[in-house]
């Protein structure tokens, strides 16, 4: 009885496994045994805020597939990568919201769709004394997130990142 029990329980073992995987290219759904339900493949939907220094540096600003909008994080720059506002958190911080924006309009988007938000900082104290700035960006509710204080960012002159994930509703 012992040498039937283990190839059943291998068995068995493998069946749940190949049921509870589900794979990336998943093409329909039963919900009952007469009704069939397709799920189309979301294609990514990439935006460049600026074309030239993303493609520089290898990264876009921005990817919506389906609902979910990921932005990669906004730092203080003027339109050709060049670190604007040096030496004022307060103003990189404004200015980083102000890209955001940008990126969140293109989608037909606002803050009161974030619901990731995520800070880095090169100094904490200083931030924290601006954080209340955050009030007039999200007038409806705060979105979940971390705030980091890090060693440094991309550039010496950067003192503050800001990325977010976004929900689009229909």
């Amino acid at each position: 009885m012992k040498k039937l029990t283990k190839p059943l329980n291998l068995s068995f073992l493998l069946l749940a496994l190949a049921f509870s995987m589900q794979s990336c290219q998943e093409k329909e759904v039963h919900q009952d045994a007469e009704e069939e339900i397709e799920i189309k493949a979301e294609k990514p939907e990439y935006f460049l805020l600026r074309p030239e220094v993303e493609k520089a540096y290898g990264y876009s600003h921005a990817v919506k597939i389906g609902n979910s909008i990921k932005v990669s994080g906004a730092v203080s720059m003027d339109d050709e990568g060049n670190p604007t506002a040096v030496g004022d958190l307060a103003q990189q911080m404004k200015n980083c919201y102000a890209d955001l924006e940008k990126v969140l309009s293109h989608y037909g988007c606002t803050f009161d769709d974030v619901v990731v938000e995520n800070i880095f900082t090169t100094n904490m104290p200083l931030f924290l004394e601006n954080a209340g700035y955050r009030t007039e960006i999200y007038t409806k509710q705060f979105p979940t997130g971390s705030w980091l204080g890090v060693k440094e960012l991309a550039l010496p002159e950067f003192m503050i990142e800001i990325e977010l994930e976004v929900h689009k509703s229909d």
